[in-house]
């Protein structure tokens, strides 16, 4: 069975939400799957054990791209990550009024790749309410499992 770790940063609820809803289409589809918050994870253990890697984070800002707090900490320790050829899929929260619409997900999705770790597929972006964006986030999950 194939195993996917799925880490998020959340404040105000919303990517733990999509974390969760992928984890339930991921679960449909045969694999198996671990959701974890950010703040308890630790660099080291993306990659280690797991076909693929899912990387959850909101953005905050309008200025300059920012992550969620316990995020923000996390990404700069990355690099300590073997994510060298391991599967990777990003996604995250976010508001289009803003300049950097989800910039956290697009410097996760460049960190991975110059870490030389392979993005399956296009990064999710959720605007507003994940409510809203249900069928996007099952579609997007279910592209995920194919990839895997």
């Amino acid at each position: 069975m194939a195993k996917a770790f799925i880490v998020y940063g959340s404040t105000t609820g919303n990517t733990e939400s999509v974390a969760k809803q992928i984890g339930k289409v991921l679960t449909q589809e045969g694999v198996e799957v671990r959701i974890q918050d950010v703040a308890k994870t630790k660099v080291e253990e993306l990659g280690a054990g797991y076909d693929i890697t899912l990387l959850g984070a909101s953005t905050w800002g309008d200025s300059e791209v920012e992550f969620q707090e316990d995020f923000a900490s996390f990404f700069e320790e990355m690099d300590k990550a073997d994510l060298k050829d391991k599967k990777v899929a990003v996604f995250g929260c976010g508001d289009s009024s803003y300049t950097h619409f989800c910039g956290a997900v697009d410097q996760l999705q460049e960190k991975v790749e110059s870490m030389g770790g392979k993005v399956v597929n296009d990064p999710l972006k959720i605007d507003g309410d994940p409510g809203d964006a249900a069928s996007d986030v099952v579609s997007w999950a279910q592209e995920v499992a194919g990839c895997i």
